[in-house]
């Protein structure tokens, strides 16, 4: 079928600007759809840039009301030539991924046994067990097994002395409890694992570490991607991770001198040498000897040899065993040695290596690719035993190298042992201390990795090429007017330069975006636990962030700085923003968070150490923040996240999160029946909670408790005025008889203005709708207005900037002129940093005065860079047209 011949014609593109050499592993996006304009993923096909049909497989991520598709996953198998766009079509002729493309390859095929799975790609074969201490026993490419027995592998140590002593190390080693097939072609299949490390060693020792691992599959690649995510869960006292990584064996059958080691530098860069070298000797085998081994190749027959070489060749040492550690964001080291108990031999050092290496001979290899390497140091990729019949190759996700993972609490408490004292420490370092609260038992963290299946040792270029699409995979995305004209994520438009005024806010956007991103390279905001993460204050004095004062370190998604990198993804689709945003979704939904024990389905607020502060709160763990990573990409493993927080309104039963700060502390108590639960972080973010699962399962929970909290906020005197309603657990509702006014400024600054807005077209109630106008209209309102309106002045009234986009969604709502002036208005004078144009400009400082070269911008915070980033995406798709 032609392209010509198809409706509803979407252009889909490659992130980066155009398309790779090769899709080693085939490639998959989500994309939404105009409610009401297509019944089901049946209707989806995919079409190359001359219109052929390619196969493709679809499947639902996300309903409308009415039950027409929302999202969809799209995926596309492997192939030698991309085509440089694709569109995709809602032609309900052919059910997406029935045809075979032209060549006749065989789709991704799972056979299932009581004991494994075998995943067949046309290319390359893996056999998954479904229990037990190995995640695959084989991985095969032709026949020919390149791979067996991948373990995951940690190490605990018992302490970290200071000065002289010793610490114990043990081994552990995952096991795999449970294994499901998620998804089993044509085109992709999925196959989800997952267990805990347990000790190595005779009897049922004791275990921890709770992982689960994904492999991924496409029709007729020759790799599959890994996604591993594992949950912290030990005692912080005296439980000090010393190495966790994933452990392959690789069969090898070659002569010595035809065993290939490649691994990867910086820039490009590659090491590449055989197990037995040929090169540099004091009597040369020949010239086609030596090209051979440098190329990879076999090498011609001994016999064919200079035998002064070949008569020797027992003399050459072998090198078995190589290693490159990178213990941090600037420095790698490659070594080598011959033997276990034999001194190691340096090789070279460098920068940033890319986190790939491969070994392999002339019947074929195993190549492996660690996404965000050098960025999530440290981490080291191990060789060991290549001169034998197989050798292990461990790719080390924290190196056994480094200094111990020391998860302690990062001060004794002060004294703070009240609620008082704690409220006085607040107003000194801006910390929320509570004993105990500052505990990492329940953060997460997950990696990707690339494994290649070879059948003999490829070029040094073709490697390049496989560790470049390992540490950047490529992706497809619709454009940002296609995105916008899906209706989708609420009030957002593409980026418009077309007067002045626009240009220069589009300007400044563009400078905050460069500033913060500069900010990561030259503050080494890097790390096992922080890549992602961005600092949540400055001190000019120092011309440091405040990385160790309190509550003003690390950010933790305070102020949405999450939403503002995404809203600002889909109005340009630039790359760079995107993989900004990606690597901060990667680290607020798993580091941030509690994924197990009391404080489940939590995250905490800013503070020197991702779990130190003792606010545990929802505004951190919010889906409002992940689910633009989930519903762009189909990734699993954000579902996982999202899935998890589906109950996360029983957290209000465990943990008051104002227990501190409530007016009525005296009297009030946890009561299923009747909890206290602010309506606006802590319901803007059970919101998001309930509509994403809407959205996703169809939940019918999710949606009453949904529906039931918007039509109680509208019954409320005061709607969100009120501030806080009284939450009935089991019913899922809301008391509706509270009558008070009690206004925050944080109350919408943590995604309730995005999730409200979507709600008020996506399940419409006028009285919700008349009490989030109300919000909306009155909070810049003048004291005038708020008291004949309400009766009383409102109080707590910050944030003018921020809050400028309320008044531009009322004055679009309700088409006021004078409001929208007034947003604008607001904006300009509101900014409590950003609102001169001073602000958006740069100063270098140089040594002495700081380590290394740093900017500084003069008044930017990320609270408010955030803000204003919102405020400007938003104010332009409401009330542009007045901008001037």
């Amino acid at each position: 079928m032609e392209l010509d011949d198809m409706a509803d014609n979407i252009l889909i593109k490659w992130i980066d600007g155009q398309a790779p050499a090769e899709i080693s592993g085939g490639t998959t996006w989500g994309m939404p759809f105009l409610r009401g304009t297509v019944p089901g993923v049946e209707a989806l096909a995919v079409a190359d840039v001359n219109g052929a049909r390619v196969p493709s497989q679809a499947w639902p991520l996300a309903t409308w009301p009415d039950g027409s598709l929302k999202w969809a996953g799209v995926a596309l198998p492997a192939t030698c030539s991309p085509s440089d766009t694709y569109h995709v079509t809602s032609d309900a002729g052919t059910p997406a991924g029935a045809s075979q493309t032209s060549s006749g390859s065989a789709s991704v095929t799972v056979t299932e046994s009581a004991d494994a799975f075998t995943v067949d790609t046309g290319v390359l074969q893996m056999v998954i067990n479904r229990g037990g201490s190995t995640l695959f026993s084989s991985l095969s490419r032709n026949g020919r097994t390149v791979a067996r027995d991948a373990r995951l592998v940690s190490l605990v140590q018992d302490g970290i002395p200071e000065g002289a002593g010793t610490a114990r190390r043990e081994a552990f080693t995952g096991e795999v409890t449970a294994a499901a097939v998620e998804q089993n072609g044509p085109v992709r299949a999925v196959v989800r694992l997952e267990g805990r490390h347990r000790q190595d060693g005779p009897g049922n020792g004791p275990s921890w570490l709770p992982f689960v691992v994904r492999f991924y599959f496409h029709d007729n690649a020759r790799s599959v991607r890994m996604v591993h995510s594992f949950i912290w869960d030990g005692d912080p006292e005296r439980d000090f991770l010393a190495g966790l990584g994933v452990r392959f064996t690789v069969p090898l059958e070659a002569e010595l001198h035809n065993r290939h080691i490649r691994i990867a530098g910086a820039d490009g860069g590659f090491l590449a040498e055989a197990v037995r070298g040929l090169t540099g000797l004091r009597r040369d085998p020949g010239a086609e000897v030596r090209e051979a081994q440098i190329a990879g190749r076999a090498t011609p027959p001994e016999q064919a040899w200079n035998p002064e070489v070949s008569g020797r060749l027992h003399l050459i040492p072998t090198w078995g065993d190589y290693t490159l550690s990178q213990l941090n964001a600037d420095g790698f080291e490659l070594r080598k040695r011959t033997a276990a108990g034999h001194g190691w031999v340096g090789i070279s050092g460098g920068t940033r290596a890319a986190g790939f290496c491969s070994l392999s001979d002339t019947h074929g290899g195993l190549g492996i690719g660690i996404k965000d390497f050098w960025q999530s140091h440290p981490g080291q990729l191990d060789i060991r035993g290549a001169a034998g019949s197989e050798a292990a190759l461990t790719a080390w996700l924290y190196s056994p190298e480094a200094q111990p993972m020391d998860l302690r609490f990062y001060h004794d408490g002060l004294g703070q042992d009240t609620f008082e004292d704690q409220l006085e420490g607040l107003e000194i370092t801006y910390e929320d201390y509570e004993p105990g609260f500052g505990n990492p038992t329940g953060i997460a963290r997950t990696h990707e990795l690339t494994l290649f299946a070879y059948e003999a040792t490829p070029p040094t270029e073709s490697l390049a090429a496989d560790a470049s699409a390992a540490s950047t995979p490529a992706l497809l995305q619709a454009t940002p007017e296609y995105l916008h004209s899906a209706g989708v994520f609420g009030d957002w438009a593409p980026v418009d330069r077309s007067t002045p005024a626009r240009a220069r806010l589009e300007d400044r956007l563009d400078f905050l975006f460069e500033f913060y991103a500069g900010q990561v390279e030259q503050r080494r905001w890097y790390g096992f636990w922080n890549y992602g993460d961005v600092m949540h204050t400055y001190d000019f004095d120092r011309h440091a962030w405040r990385y160790d004062v309190g509550g003003y370190a690390w950010d933790n998604s305070e102020l949405s700085p999450d939403l503002w990198l995404w809203y600002s993804y889909l109005r340009s689709g630039r790359a760079d923003i995107f993989r900004f945003a990606e690597a901060m979704t990667r680290h607020t939904g798993e580091v941030d968070v509690y994924h197990l024990g009391p404080w489940k389905g939590l995250g905490s607020r800013h503070n020197v150490q991702h779990w130190g502060c003792s606010a545990k709160q929802l505004r951190i763990s919010t889906p409002a923040y992940r689910r633009f990573y989930y519903y762009l990409t189909a990734d699993e493993r954000t579902g996982d996240l999202l899935t998890e927080l589906v109950d996360s309104d029983q957290n209000f039963l465990g943990l008051d999160p104002v227990r501190k700060v409530r007016p009525d502390a005296a009297t009030y108590r946890p009561n299923r029946g009747a909890l206290g639960v602010g309506l606006g972080t802590d319901w803007g973010s059970l919101a998001a909670t309930w509509l994403t699962d809407w959205e996703r399962t169809g939940n019918p929970r999710s949606r009453d408790r949904l529906l039931g909290t918007m039509a109680d906020i509208g019954a409320l005197k005061y709607g969100f005025l009120t501030g806080e309603a009284l939450y009935d657990l089991d019913k899922g509702r809301f008391d509706t008889g509270r009558e008070q006014i009690s206004v925050s400024h944080l109350s919408a600054v943590f995604g309730l203005v995005e999730i409200c807005s979507e709600l008020v077209d996506l399940a419409p109630d006028p009285q919700f709708e008349q009490a989030w106008l109300q919000y909306c209209r009155l909070f810049l309102a003048t004291k005038e207005e708020q008291v004949e309106a309400v009766g009383q002045a409102l109080e707590g009234i910050h944030l003018t900037q921020a809050h400028s986009r309320l008044t531009a969604y009322a004055a679009a709502r309700l088409q006021d002129r004078d409001l929208a002036a007034r947003a604008w208005e607001s904006f300009a004078e509101g900014g409590e940093h950003l609102n001169h144009g001073s602000a958006f400009s740069l100063r270098r400082i140089r040594p002495p005065f700081v380590l290394q070269p740093v900017d500084e911008a003069p008044t930017v915070s990320t609270n408010d860079t955030a803000q204003f980033g919102l405020a400007v995406i938003q104010n332009l798709a409401l009330v542009g047209q007045y901008l001037d």
